[in-house]
């Protein structure tokens, strides 16, 4: 028996990497798999089948997280396709880094619109749900950048810090009605991103994190699954953060 046997997780931006490993995972337990990307391509159909394979059911959903009434009529048409709603993991994101001084307000705006908004976009979209199902789960995919800051990341910094607010602040209200709420800080992840780093800062990373490697994908997969399953249901409003140990 899977943990997630009967439930419905809906996981933005998982055609690839931390999200496609947390959909794959969740799937493995006996999730149905909505997820949503800004555009369903040849990955996304991948993916699919992949979820598919797993014996459960699976659908991509071409989605603009960023605009508030494209995801409300995306998250009406999940509910619509799968009768419920249980998990939402709030992963889409992107990057823009640069110095303070030299960043523009479009590279500021792209990382707080992409990253922030839309978790709040999919969590108002998918409060009405939840709170009609009286149980839910909630994750946010912030960062240790988030807790503890990054030169040359003001903007993602500040995006994922939102993040963990907006979860703790989320926890707060709606635990009333059963949904729970959190968010997981990854550290030093290897995904495609990381992989366009040098060698050299790659193996600069690695000598800051007390285990001395990077963390996989699944590694952030598996706490979202014990976030997501029944395994929690006394934790909210939590970060936990996965990192190898890492201080920055």
């Amino acid at each position: 028996m899977g943990l997630l046997d009967g439930k419905t997780a809906l996981v933005t931006g998982a055609a690839r990497g931390i999200g496609k490993a947390i959909a794959l995972k969740f799937a493995s337990e006996g999730a149905n798999i909505a997820f949503t990307d800004l555009m369903i391509d040849e990955n996304a159909e991948n993916t699919v089948k992949e979820i598919e394979a797993m014996g459960v059911k699976a659908k991509g959903y071409a989605s603009n997280a960023a605009n508030f009434e494209d995801t409300a009529k995306v998250v009406a048409q999940i509910n619509a396709d799968f009768g419920r709603i249980d998990i939402l993991v709030n992963n889409a994101g992107i990057t823009r880094d640069g110095l303070m001084m030299r960043m523009s307000e479009q590279q500021w705006d792209m990382v707080i619109n992409v990253n922030l908004k839309s978790a709040f976009n999919f969590i108002h979209a998918c409060t009405p749900v939840m709170m009609r199902q009286r149980a839910g789960s909630i994750i946010n995919m912030a960062s240790v950048v988030g807790v503890h800051g990054n030169a040359g990341q003001a903007n993602y910094a500040a995006s994922k810090a939102g993040m963990i607010a907006l979860a703790k602040s989320i926890a707060q209200e709606l635990g009333s009605r059963g949904i729970r709420a959190n968010a997981i800080a990854p550290g030093f992840i290897l995904t495609d991103m990381t992989a366009a780093l040098s060698d050299e800062v790659r193996a600069e990373w690695s000598k800051k994190i007390p285990l001395r490697r990077g963390g996989t994908p699944e590694d952030v997969a598996n706490i979202a699954t014990f976030l997501a399953s029944d395994m929690s249901s006394y934790v909210s409003g939590q970060v936990i953060q996965v990192d190898g140990g890492m201080n920055m």
